[in-house]
């Protein structure tokens, strides 16, 4: 299975950033992450875009999370405590773009597929469309504070607890309901995408990044510690049950150890 790739361009004062892998679901690897970094700088370089939109090939999922094959790796802790690094300064970066982000969800969008576009401005959804992070039934991995603190905004705290510990799925429906994304037909998308980002072009640069600037602000103020957390996790012998499972296509046999 390819590697992938995050595909960056720019047209009439549009950036497209689009992840590509759609015989994995677009699950994000190692050199996807690096793509999308690589494109994140070149949207933030770029002054003659005034909108970015993010997207995944095909219909099935916007992003699937990351590949799974690749924590096989992971020799312990450490590993895990470097990874939630990473995806932090990823997503980090994607919420400090000054521009407008929109993400287009069609399908899967779960684990760091559910963050990024929880990172992202505004959200447009297919009928199709799922959101959730189900690692309490696949791999036992945890998310960061900053991650949960993310999810917490956009969803609150009971239908994050649904999301985490019950692993369950947030419809389309569901997720428009309570205001996370907007729920759009699939021969509508593009002409909805299209008034979308005509809307924000018009708007005042420096207002709009002030004004998603200080709910960042706001969302990531006096967040926690959570080492330990992650400590205790990545380097249990359930994670790495997890990982062995998900991996054989068989039920996980936690021990909370």
């Amino acid at each position: 299975m390819s590697e992938g790739s995050v595909r960056y361009s720019v047209a009439q004062g549009v950036a497209t950033i689009v992840f590509d892998r759609p015989e994995a679901r677009n699950a994000m690897t190692w050199a996807m992450y690096y793509g999308l970094a690589q494109a994140l700088e070149a949207l933030s370089a770029d002054a003659t875009v005034s909108v970015a939109v993010l997207r995944g090939v095909g219909h099935e999922a916007f992003v699937a999370g990351t590949d799974i094959a690749q924590f096989s790796a992971f020799e312990g802790a450490a590993d895990g405590l470097r990874y939630e690094h990473q995806i932090n300064a990823s997503i980090e970066r994607l919420e400090r773009v000054m521009k407008p982000t929109i993400a287009v969800v069609e399908g899967w969008a779960t684990g760091g597929g559910l963050i990024i576009a929880a990172a992202c401005d505004f959200r447009l959804a297919t009928p199709n469309a799922r959101f959730g992070v189900p690692i309490a039934r696949t791999l036992g991995n945890c998310l960061s504070v900053a991650n949960v603190a993310r999810i917490v905004h956009a969803f609150g705290p009971a239908r994050t607890k649904r999301i985490l510990m019950l692993a369950e799925m947030i419809s389309a429906e569901e997720a428009a309901a309570c205001g996370f994304a907007e729920l759009v037909a699939v021969d509508e998308i593009e002409a909805k995408l299209s008034t979308l980002c005509r809307r924000l072009a018009e708007h005042a640069p420096l207002n709009m990044y002030a004004a998603k600037e200080a709910m960042r602000r706001l969302m990531t103020s006096n967040l926690p510690e959570d080492e330990d957390l992650i400590h205790i996790v990545y380097g249990s012998a359930d994670f790495k049950e997890g990982v062995a499972a998900f991996l054989a296509k068989r039920k996980p046999a936690w021990r909370g150890e």
